[in-house]
């Protein structure tokens, strides 16, 4: 009877200990950071976080003014560089991936915002 009554008193000094390691866990897995983004109005910050809401992202949030693009994603689901292309592929450059022209071509007018190319 005294062994019971000591593993179960073992098994509950150990689920504190247990608890705190599944939480740590649980925020390793989730990443934040800023993404440098060119946009310049308010069509650009939705087109920008609506691109950036691939699967694994939990939060996004463009600021125009800054150009400033901050991202919570699940690091096991995608990965920072999936992020980047998947705004590239959008139209917009990021301090990683370049847009190609086509995506970048297919933005209104209104959103250009490298002067090095004619928009079609």
């Amino acid at each position: 009877m005294k062994s019971i009554i000591h593993i179960i008193l073992l098994g509950v000094l150990m689920m504190p200990g247990l608890n705190q390691a599944q939480a740590q866990e649980k925020t390793d897995k989730t990443k934040t950071i800023e993404v440098e983004v060119r946009g310049v109005c308010g069509m650009c910050k939705e087109r920008i976080e609506n691109g950036a809401l691939i699967k694994g992202v939990k939060y996004v949030e463009y600021n125009k003014e800054t150009e400033k693009l901050k991202v919570i994603y699940k690091s096991k689901k995608v990965t920072e560089d999936e992020i980047h292309k998947a705004v590239a592929a959008i139209g917009h450059d990021t301090d990683k991936v370049r847009a190609s022209d086509a995506a970048y071509g297919k933005l209104p007018d209104c959103c250009s915002y490298r002067g090095d190319i004619e928009k079609h």
